[in-house]
């Protein structure tokens, strides 16, 4: 008998039904319908830890097996031997622990032939918590031996969620730093949550300044919902969406901290920016002593997340500005628009979005834009300025600026700077491989190259300088079609002139 294939006749078992209520699980292997009845009739009344049982039936060990399969909440299996063979219970058994993997379920052997199956041997060579003979087996008997089956059932089960528990908020903590914006890591907190606590929770996450009270919110509160409150992203009115849930936050907001009331959960993060957190969970059952130690614990990996997820946002925001501070000064140097470079990050990212980089890439090539021209610090006054057409050793040392910019950005171990170096040395590079310094054509150009070749020079055209006017827009478009494919990868080119209102509308948004 193939011990993991459900079995071909199931007219006599019981499909397994989850309860409604909260209830223990007991789960009956016999193959004579009267055991069923008497064991249900001995056992009437009975509670553990005021719930009550739940009766599941099985007439072979095949039906058993299938049952157990299919669901991981039973407390108690009592099993019979001899069914469809004489060790048709211990061959389930053996199946139930060894191949599906079920630890937890608490097994009490049953037999009416126990000089079949001596108890010494039984003991010794199955996982099995009790063995008993049917006539042994009073009413006060099996009521004792099941009272201390689901307690052993109860305690393993607090012990793996405890310990299941843990594994999660270390993976869930892990998942949490990669993420870099603060909607994204709210909504991140709240789904780990809700997977930490097995079940389907209700809850959202407040960003604020301070705690005074909920009237001087300066953001929108609600960042990240899930649950009954998931459409609430957004809103500012929290007393209109729930007024249970406002009493809760508005007190917890004056008096930062955690609460545990019978179904909320309400933890107010402080971080050093004086900028906050409130997360505010609901749950339609009580929290066990596992949810609590599992809700705190992660909390505080929550709060050192934050932490650095706030700090790194200041060193990238930083980062950037430095960066732009620098490109402009080097574009101001050569009397050129100072809004140009910050122009071209711009354009770049959305280019990069359209041709199908990953946020990353795209974040890296905004931030490493600004000095695609650093190389220019090098050029003398007299020809970055001029402002007529340079002579050939002029337009040589003009074409040098690309080769200075990569070497001066080169050698570090900084993905920004590395795609800064990229930029520098190939935004000058033409597709047909006409271009300076390397004559690198087509896509042997880094694709960081080919994007800010085509965007500085969109908003090259687009801007007054020292030896030009700006172009009027259809002309602008004009010089880049006519350029497809020969300066600019065409397919860059297409992917801007099918979006070209975006791009018009980046530049209005910062003018000169």
């Amino acid at each position: 008998m193939d011990w993991l294939k459900k079995p071909e006749d199931h007219t006599t078992a019981q499909r397994p039904v989850r309860p409604e209520r909260l209830a223990w699980n007991i789960l009956i292997v016999d193959d004579e319908e009267g055991v069923h009845s008497v064991t249900k009739l001995a056992l009437k009344g009975f509670e553990f830890g005021g719930i009550p049982l739940n009766f599941l039936h099985a007439y072979s060990g095949a039906q058993a097996l299938e049952i157990t399969r299919e669901r991981d909440d039973i407390a108690v299996i009592l099993m019979d031997v001899v069914m469809d063979t004489d060790d048709d219970g211990l061959r389930a058994i053996n199946a139930i622990r060894q191949d599906l993997g079920n630890k937890l379920s608490r097994i009490i052997l049953r037999t009416g032939h126990p000089g079949q199956a001596p108890e010494d041997d039984i003991i010794r060579q199955y996982d099995i918590d009790d063995y008993k003979c049917k006539t042994e087996l009073t009413r006060k008997r099996l009521s004792t031996s099941i009272y201390a089956a689901i307690r052993s059932y109860r305690d393993m089960r607090t012990l793996e969620r405890s310990r299941s528990g843990l594994e999660s908020v270390i993976h869930a903590s892990t998942d949490l730093l990669a993420i870099q914006g603060i909607s994204e890591f709210a909504s991140g907190v709240l789904t780990q949550m809700a997977a930490l606590l097995h079940a389907s929770k209700s809850g959202f996450v407040i960003r604020k300044h301070g705690f005074a009270s909920l009237d001087d919110t300066l953001d929108p509160p609600i960042i990240a919902a899930i649950g009954k409150f998931e459409a609430a992203t957004g809103l500012k009115d929290i007393a209109a969406l729930d007024e249970a849930a406002f009493r809760h936050v508005d007190q917890r907001f004056k008096v930062p901290g955690t609460e545990f009331t019978e179904g909320t959960f309400i933890h107010c993060i402080e971080s050093p920016s004086c900028r906050h957190l409130l997360i505010y969970i609901e749950s339609e059952h009580p929290w066990s002593s596992v949810d609590r130690n599992v809700l705190e614990l992660f909390s505080h990996n929550v709060a050192v997340g934050l932490d650095r997820l706030y700090l790194n946002q200041q060193l990238v925001e930083t980062q950037k500005n430095l960066i732009i501070m620098l490109g402009e000064a080097i574009e101001k140097r050569s009397m050129e628009a100072g809004k140009h470079v910050h122009r071209v990050a711009e354009y770049s990212a959305l280019l990069a979005r359209l041709a199908g980089l990953s946020d990353n890439e795209i974040e890296t090539l905004r931030l490493a834009a600004p000095l695609h021209d650093i190389g220019k610090i090098a050029i003398e006054d007299a020809i970055l300025n001029k402002p007529g057409r340079h002579t050939a050793e002029e337009s040589a040392r003009m074409r040098e600026h690309a080769t200075i910019g990569a070497n001066i950005l080169s050698g570090h171990d900084l993905p920004v700077l590395d795609a800064a170096s990229h930029i520098a040395r190939g935004h000058h590079e033409n597709w047909d491989g006409s271009g300076y310094p390397n004559q690198l054509a087509g896509k042997d150009i880094h694709i960081y190259g080919r994007i800010v070749a085509l965007t500085d020079v969109f908003d090259a055209l687009r801007s007054d300088r020292c030896y030009k006017a700006a172009w009027e827009i259809d002309k602008v478009v004009a010089f880049v079609r006519q350029q497809r494919g020969i300066k600019f990868d065409p397919e860059l080119v297409d992917l801007m002139l099918e979006n070209l209102d975006d791009f018009l509308n980046i530049g209005d948004s910062l003018p000169d």
